[in-house]
C-alpha cells in the first residue's frame, strides 16, 4: 500500500507521541512507587526496557534517516548536531538509571531522561519534520527505512545506540552481542550466555557502563536457553552451620549482583548462603561461571513462579564444583 507524504508525516508525529507518553507514564509510575516508599525496582526495570527496546532504537534510526536529510538544509546543521548530542545524553542517562543505587537516585535519572526526551521530540516535531515536509523530502521513504532499521535492531538484540567510532571497547561489545544473538537464534543459547558472561567478566572492572549492557543482554539471552528439569536440595536450616539468607528482591537491580558477589567473597571454604530472588537467577550463574569457575556450588531450593531460592556455596578444595543447572537433575528431589 502506498503511503502519502501527509500520512507519513502524521505517522511520525503519532509515533513520537506514543514514545513520549510511554516514557512519561513509566516515569510517573516510578515516581509514585518512590513516594509511597514501596518496591520501585520493577518500575525501573519497566522504564529501562521501554528505553532500550523502543526509544533508543528509534533514536539510532533517526540518525541514519531524517537527520542526514535535515542536515542537507545548511541552516539546520547545528540543530542536527544538537539532536545527536541529546541522543548520546539519553543513552548515558539510561546507563545511569540502570546503575542507580536507590529509589530517589533512580527517580532523578528517570525524570531527567523523561524531560530531555520530551523536549527533544518537541523540537523534532516543531523544527525538523516541518522543514523536511516543506523541502519535499521523501517522508514516506524515510519512514519505511526507519521502520526497517528499528525492526532490524530489535531482531538483532541491539539495546542501545551504536558506540562512537572512537570507542573501541564499545564497538567490540556490539560485535559480541550481535554474535551472541546469532548463536541464540540458532539454538545455541547456552553458548551465547557463556560468551556474554565472559565478556562481562573482562569489562565489569574497567568499563562498568558496558558491563551493565552485557548484564541486560544476558537476562534476555538466558530466556533462550532450553528449560531443563530442576531438582532440589535441602538447605541447612538448623545447627551451627546455618546458611545466611540474602534476599535481594528489594534491592536496586544494579546493586544485586554486586552484593551477591561480595557475600560470596566473605564465605569460608565449604560455607554457603541462600539467595532469594524474584526471577530465575540463571544469568548470575553464568557470571559466576565466568569468574569463579570450579570455585562455587549452585543448588536450587525453590524455582518460582514468584520466588526463587538458590544456595550458592564456596567449594572446599576436596569438593567437586557444581556443573551448573544441568547437574541439578542428577540430585534427588526433596519432598515437602
Amino acid at each position: 500500500m502506498t503511503v502519502t507524504e501527509t500520512e507519513a508525516f502524521e505517522a511520525m508525529l503519532a509515533h513520537h507521541r506514543n514514545l513520549t507518553e510511554g516514557v512519561a507514564k513509566r516515569v510517573e509510575a516510578l515516581r509514585r512507587a518512590v513516594a509511597n516508599q514501596g518496591r520501585y525496582e520493577p518500575f525501573v526495570a519497566e522504564l529501562l526496557a521501554f528505553l532500550a527496546d523502543e526509544v533508543l532504537p528509534h533514536a539510532s534510526a533517526e540518525e541514519e534517516t531524517i537527520y542526514p536529510a535535515a542536515a542537507a538544509a545548511g541552516d539546520l546543521v547545528a540543530t542536527v548536531e544538537q539532536m545527536n548530542a541529546e541522543h548520546r545524553r539519553l543513552a548515558a542517562l539510561t546507563d545511569d538509571l540502570a546503575n542507580a543505587p536507590d529509589g530517589p537516585s533512580a527517580l532523578d535519572k528517570a525524570s531527567s531522561a523523561g524531560s530531555l526526551f520530551a523536549a527533544h521530540v518537541d523540537r523534532e516535531n516543531q523544527v525538523i519534520l516541518p522543514r523536511l515536509r516543506a523541502e519535499h523530502a521523501d517522508l514516506a521513504g524515510l519512514l519505511g527505512k526507519m521502520h526497517d532499521l528499528i525492526e532490524g535492531a530489535k531482531q538483532n538484540g541491539s539495546d542501545s545506540l551504536a558506540p562512537t567510532a572512537t570507542d573501541t571497547e564499545g564497538a567490540l561489545l556490539r560485535l559480541v552481542l550481535d554474535l551472541a544473538t546469532a548463536l541464540a537464534s540458532s539454538g545455541e543459547g547456552d553458548r551465547a550466555c557463556r560468551g556474554v558472561a565472559s565478556a562481562w567478566a573482562v569489562l565489569h572492572g574497567p568499563r562498568p557502563d558496558l558491563a551493565v549492557r552485557l548484564t541486560a543482554a544476558l537476562h534476555k539471552l538466558a530466556r533462550t536457553v532450553a528449560a531443563e528439569p530442576v531438582s532440589f536440595t535441602a538447605a541447612k536450616t538448623e545447627g551451627p552451620g546455618l546458611d545466611r539468607v540474602l534476599d535481594v528482591r528489594d534491592m536496586a537491580p544494579a546493586k544485586r549482583h554486586e552484593v551477591i558477589f561480595a557475600t560470596y567473597g566473605e564465605l569460608a571454604p565449604g560455607a554457603g548462603f541462600i539467595l532469594v530472588n524474584d526471577h530465575d537467577p540463571k544469568p548470575l550463574y553464568y557470571q559466576f561461571e565466568a569468574e569463579r569457575s570450579g570455585q562455587f556450588s549452585w543448588d536450587y531450593l525453590e524455582a518460582g513462579p514468584t520466588v526463587w531460592r538458590v544456595r550458592i556455596g564456596r567449594v572446599a578444595r576436596s569438593e567437586p564444583a557444581a556443573a551448573g543447572p544441568r547437574a541439578e537433575r542428577k540430585r534427588s528431589q526433596v519432598n515437602s
